[in-house]
């Protein structure tokens, strides 16, 4: 694979996508358009030896020289009066003939008198067929010639070949090819401006930076959320340990603050005991348990102290992180349990597993693929309701290798990651290829 390649745009990788799309829209379409045309082709063959052969066996000319019993005179009569038809018409035969099915008739003069080929019902009734006559295979149609009193005094077969039938459909087929033309210019022009769509917002850069931009802005988010909601937890216990000694009441303020201390370093002493922690994520955990108390939820947080670094960079594992723990947050916060639990451990193959845990309703069985789509969301439309984070996390999580998981009975989002290569250090992130295998 070469630079250029690896290193394409995201705009150029949507105008590919589309362009293909719409290529394979149009082949589909003209494939589509021959087969209908083929088929109308040969269904107005049908109609058309159908209609024209009731039309000359309803005939007082045919009816009449076909109930003289003489055949000599009969072939005299409608021969030229057959091939008139021919002539005038898209048929390539009209046969008449004898209730037996001796030829009264034919194109080919020298047939006058031999016996029909086709099939030829055994009661007075019409027939629809594709049969290789004397001119080859035809759609052909055989109707019964009746007189007046509805006696049963001959047969009319009218007949298409199918090489007429295939010069109708090859004649047709321009129109369906410039149809599906079209359709692929129109799918073209489409790719195009989603390209300088796609490049006005991203510019050119590839399409795996553009993911990355994405995850850091969700690790801005979730990481300022968690970070506020610790600053306005303290500020209101500050405010009320300030109040009460104010009013003289030591003791109650020094509870107060005691038990923010030791809230806050049950948290800190587990991320910092972990051997080869990020401190970044030890940051939105204390910012996450500061958010989940002052939501009124329950707080419960193990972390391994022997698990290793995963292969996510800090920015990716707090979009991966984060997302999930405001996922679980929101699901909490609308059951009457209230309660999350996060988990950092290694599994005995070696990897690192976070499982974020919740006390909320669940996800609906219908809804267990849709909500790793991107767009999808079940929260309302705004800044609540980006539709970003599980599909976020599932392609950065697959991206290093890794797996996603949903459990029930309580609702667990699993993550597995594979850990990070021995010798990286912390900052070595940027050095990881990207999704196009770049690096930063």
């Amino acid at each position: 694979m070469t630079r250029s390649q690896r290193s394409r745009s995201a705009a150029s990788h949507v105008f590919v996508v589309l362009l293909v799309a719409a290529i394979a829209v149009g082949v589909v379409a003209a494939i589509i358009l021959a087969l209908q045309t083929q088929r109308a082709s040969r269904a107005e063959a049908e109609q058309l030896t159908s209609a024209l052969a009731q039309s000359i066996a309803d005939s007082p000319s045919v009816i009449d020289a076909l109930g003289d019993d003489d055949l000599d005179a009969a072939s005299v009569a409608l021969q030229p009066y057959a091939a008139a038809v021919v002539e005038h018409s898209a048929l390539d035969f009209i046969t008449v003939m004898t209730v037996t099915g001796a030829r009264v008739t034919h194109p080919d003069s020298a047939q006058i008198g031999g016996q029909y080929l086709g099939t030829i019902p055994a009661i007075p009734t019409a027939l629809t067929e594709e049969f290789t006559g004397t001119l080859g295979a035809s759609i052909r149609t055989i109707i019964p010639v009746l007189t007046a009193s509805g006696e049963h005094v001959g047969w009319v077969a009218a007949g298409v070949t199918v090489e007429s039938i295939a010069e109708s459909f090859l004649g047709r087929l321009p129109s369906a090819i410039g149809i599906s033309a079209l359709i692929v210019a129109a799918g073209s022009l489409g790719a195009f401006l989603a390209r300088r769509y796609t490049r006005r917002i991203a510019g050119d850069l590839p399409a795996g930076r553009v993911r990355d931009a994405v995850a850091a802005y969700e690790s801005i988010r979730t990481l300022g959320e968690a970070l506020r909601a610790q600053t306005h937890e303290h500020g209101n216990r500050m405010h009320t340990a300030i109040a009460l000694l104010e009013l003289g009441r030591t003791a109650e303020a020094i509870d107060i603050l005691v038990e923010t201390s030791q809230q806050s370093q049950s948290l800190v002493d587990q991320v910092t005991a972990r051997r080869d922690g990020d401190p970044t994520v030890g940051a939105l955990l204390l910012g996450k348990a500061s958010q989940a108390k002052e939501r009124g939820i329950a707080w419960n947080a193990v972390i391994d102290p022997d698990a290793p670094r995963s292969a996510l960079d800090p920015t990716e594992s707090i979009a991966v992180l984060g997302n999930l723990i405001d996922n679980a947050l929101d699901a909490a916060a609308a059951s009457d349990e209230r309660w999350i639990r996060v988990e950092v451990g290694t599994d005995p193959g070696g990897h690192v597993t976070l499982a974020v845990s919740d006390s909320g309703a669940g996800v609906p069985a219908a809804l267990r693929e849709q909500i790793f789509e991107h767009g999808f969301s079940t929260k309302p439309a705004g800044a609540e309701g980006r539709g970003v984070g599980l599909a976020l996390v599932r392609s950065i999580v697959a991206d290093v290798g890794g797996t996603l998981a949903l459990d029930d009975d309580p609702t667990t989002f699993r993550v597995t990651l594979p850990p990070a290569p021995r010798g990286r250090m912390p900052g070595a992130e940027a050095a990881r290829p990207d999704a196009n295998g770049t690096t930063a």
